[in-house]
């Protein structure tokens, strides 16, 4: 990489607003590399570092975004974040414009703003977390898919994370192979890592030292199949009382009708008083409270490409038990980093969840942990990342 071509690159990274582990990690990694950043932010995202780095420009365009606030406030506070976004973009220096997530209002950023981007010039990097959320949500629809058509033949260049995404947008979508680079989930590094001990953690959460703790964490939906955790761990506590659910996440909006019966199933179970349930936003300064208490990070979901909160875990050092659905078969090594095992099975899930409380895996623990850290390190590592992109950028400008 030459530092001089690189300091001669201006981006402007679209946040949407969310997702701060990953926009945090790829914008302090691009800026490392000399490019000169313009973050498209909200109060949700901010960080000190994005304040006080060299060639980067915070620009908190979204705002406050409290969940708790009426339908008025919301929609005011959304509109004049569009209108904020659109004076920006008229007068904004950078060519590159990297979208990493979409706005509120999807058809429009799919369309009319993508276009408005192209009549200015700007050349489009797309990182698509999600090849098609909606198909994975079970409410696609011929609007949702026409509009991703039309975003993705727009982009100049897309992003995704696994092999299994690019061969669905090039079958789905009629994507062209050569503007498609699959690059790798980043580990999470914008949580605070301090030196809080595994036994001071359970204690923090009344949980015992000896005490077998299984963690879910996440924002909470169906596709998520908690359901099929909670009835393996109402198996598992059936036969030995040291089990124990850490179950922390707000529903995913819409959700709130799926999370009630899921708390109805545990209520009707008879190990509800070793599931603890953290039903809220869980700020980032409190992340590692569960990830240190935890044995373990159980991805139980029913349909995925990739998940973030897998690598959230690893950077804790934390093995990770996840169904074999989507791309995860990629991300955990059987044996090294966790288990696998089949979806929307508790019989098979509890099995695995025996199998892993057995195994060597969890009885050296606090050794492998940093083992766990390393080989996730190395192959999701931001500098890694972060060259792919640049490579990219730079890619885009000179043509």
């Amino acid at each position: 990489m030459n530092s001089r071509a690189a300091a001669g690159l201006e981006v402007a990274l679209l946040t949407g607003g969310i997702d701060k582990p990953y926009a945090f990690g790829l914008a302090m990694e691009l800026v490392s590399k000399g490019v000169r950043l313009e973050f498209i932010g909200s109060d949700e995202v901010d960080s000190p570092e994005l304040h006080t780095s060299p060639n980067l420009t915070f620009l908190n365009l979204r705002g406050d975004q409290q969940r708790a606030a009426s339908l008025a406030t919301k929609t005011s506070r959304i509109l004049r974040y569009y209108a904020r976004l659109i004076r920006y973009v008229s007068t904004a220096k950078p060519k590159v414009f990297h979208i990493l997530w979409n706005n509120r209002f999807q058809t429009f950023d799919r369309t009319l703003l993508m276009l408005y981007y192209k009549m200015l010039g700007k050349k489009i990097v797309l990182t698509a977390h999600n090849v098609n959320a909606a198909k994975r949500d079970s409410n696609d629809s011929f609007l949702n898919r026409s509009t991703l058509r039309i975003q993705y033949q727009l982009a100049d260049h897309i992003f995704v994370h696994t092999e299994k995404m690019k061969n669905e947008l090039l079958k789905d979508f009629g994507v062209r192979d050569p503007v498609v680079t699959v690059i790798p989930f980043g580990i999470n590094n914008s949580v605070p890592l301090t030196d809080l001990t595994s036994a001071e953690a359970k204690r923090r959460l009344g949980i015992s030292d000896w005490e077998k703790t299984i963690l879910f964490f996440g924002r909470i939906g169906p596709y998520k199949g908690l359901e099929y955790l909670v009835a393996a761990f109402q198996k598992v506590a059936a036969g030995d009382e040291d089990y124990r659910l850490i179950i922390a996440g707000e529903p995913k909006a819409g959700a709130e009708i799926y999370l009630g019966e899921i708390q109805k199933q545990i209520n009707a179970g008879t190990a509800a008083g070793r599931v603890l349930q953290r039903i809220e936003y869980i700020p980032d300064d409190e992340t590692e409270l569960y990830f240190k208490a935890a044995d373990v990070l159980v991805i139980p979901y029913t349909e995925i490409f990739q998940s973030g909160v897998v690598f959230l875990g690893y950077s804790f050092g934390l093995p990770v038990i996840a169904s074999d659905v989507g791309s995860l078969r990629e991300a955990v090594i059987d044996g090294r980093t966790g288990l696998l095992c089949k979806p929307c099975d508790p019989a098979a899930l509890a099995g695995a969840i025996e199998t892993y409380f057995e195994s060597d895996l969890y009885r050296c623990l606090d050794q492998r942990r940093q083992e766990i850290r390393d080989l996730a390190n190395s192959s999701n590592s931001w500098d890694v990342i972060g060259g792919m992109t640049w490579n990219i950028y730079a890619d885009l400008l000179e043509r």
